[in-house]
């Protein structure tokens, strides 16, 4: 799951990969990345998944009503980041329903195929006024499917 040329993200299959880098501020001491920050490069690979798909997330939320949102999340941490390494975290729809779905993700140490990172998240529709589920629009369920 390589990124493509030039910092693009690259889609392998059903499987979307998002280029990243460790800076400083994502850092401990050491020179580590601190645990919370893989987060911020997860949350990013989803947003540029859902871009990629067509779906605008401030769209959705002023003219279909609705938002998505981080319901649960499990992670296993296997390895360390470090200062200047470059990512690639992996976006890949595991299970879809009416109004949620899980997402597989990864972050990869360019080139090694082993994931430092892996995480399982479940994201849920909600409308946008009431925070209350409500169903995945059938056009958005079309786009967010697996091919």
């Amino acid at each position: 799951m390589s990124a493509a040329a030039g910092g693009m993200p690259a889609a392998v299959g059903a499987v979307f990969a998002w280029p990243c880098r460790v800076y400083w501020e994502d850092t401990d001491a050491g020179g580590v990345v601190y645990h919370a920050r893989y987060l911020h490069f997860l949350e990013r690979a989803r947003s540029e998944w859902f871009r990629a798909s067509g779906i605008g997330q401030q769209r959705l939320r002023e003219q279909e009503g609705l938002v998505f949102v981080v319901h649960r999340m499990e992670l296993a941490f296997n390895a360390p980041a470090r200062l200047d390494d470059l990512l690639s975290a992996t976006v890949a729809i595991e299970d879809l329903r009416s109004a949620s779905f899980s997402v597989r993700q990864q972050l990869l140490r360019e080139p090694e195929p082993k994931a430092l990172v892996e995480a399982k998240v479940r994201i849920a529709c909600l409308d946008a006024q009431r925070f209350r589920p409500r169903p995945i629009p059938n056009h958005l369920l079309q786009e967010i499917a697996p091919a």
